[in-house]
């Protein structure tokens, strides 16, 4: 069980793999009013960055699941970096369908809700762990604005444009559901480059060491295209941000 390759050669060296910087997960914390002792469970954890700065900062615990053994592995280095394994566990495993045994007081999907089949059953999913009153808290992205044509979609790896939705759109859908958006935290231009451009010199550095490997055509088309395609499409069209929500 595991991740495409190439997301573990052009992620390897990412803490967070989504668009958000230290400070951008830092502030979302903040924003939450984190307590001691709340119980987090995080699907599709990724390298752990989240559970374990935030067990660190304001002595959370939690569970994170994710499909990757190498950022699974990290995670468990990071817990081990910051003094907190004693307060979060990193499981290799399918996120999708994972229900916690005890209530969790957050029930977190950040970027990848494709284990519910996108963002109304991936809540669904979330909220099988959580206690009442609790929150669920869904990474996402959304268009800054409407791409004109499907194949400008397709530029932002969208399968069309009808993937995702404008920010407002995104927030009443949250709504339709069922949920408050009591809080949300926006990734910005800084934050997608910082994701995005961190790939590139991690791919190249990849290349460099393993000349030979077969996929090295794969990894070296990537490097060449990536920065084009990302300054042409997504940098100028897509959003992406964390939206803490509670049950109506």
């Amino acid at each position: 069980m595991d991740i495409p390759r190439i997301f573990n050669i052009s992620e390897s060296a990412h803490r967070i793999h989504n668009p958000f910087t230290p400070d951008k997960l830092a502030t979302l914390g903040a924003a939450l009013r984190l307590e001691p002792e709340t119980r987090i469970l995080d699907l599709g954890s990724g390298s752990g960055e989240m559970l374990c700065t935030w067990a660190r900062d304001y002595g959370v615990c939690g569970t994170g699941i994710d499909m990757s053994p190498l950022f699974t592995e990290q995670a468990r280095q990071r817990a081990d970096e910051l003094g907190v394994a004693d307060r979060v566990a990193f499981i290799h495993g399918d996120a999708a369908g994972y229900v916690s045994e005890g209530e969790v007081d957050i029930a977190a999907c950040l970027g990848a809700t494709w284990i519910g089949g996108g963002v109304a059953g991936t809540t669904a999913l979330l909220a099988k762990s959580l206690r009442p009153g609790g929150l669920i808290l869904i990474g996402e992205p959304y268009w800054l604005r409407l791409p004109p044509t499907e194949d400008i979609a397709r530029g932002c790896l969208a399968g069309s444009i009808s993937d995702f939705l404008l920010l407002p759109e995104r927030l009443a859908s949250f709504r339709e559901l069922g949920f408050d958006v009591v809080e949300m935290v926006l990734a910005n231009q800084d934050s997608w480059d910082r994701y995005e451009a961190a790939k590139w010199l991690t791919m190249r550095r990849w290349l460099d060491a393993n000349p030979h490997d077969e996929f090295a055509a794969v990894v070296r088309g990537q490097l060449t295209t990536e920065p084009e395609r990302y300054a042409t499409f997504t940098r100028e069209y897509l959003g992406w941000g964390v939206f803490a929500l509670m049950r109506h």
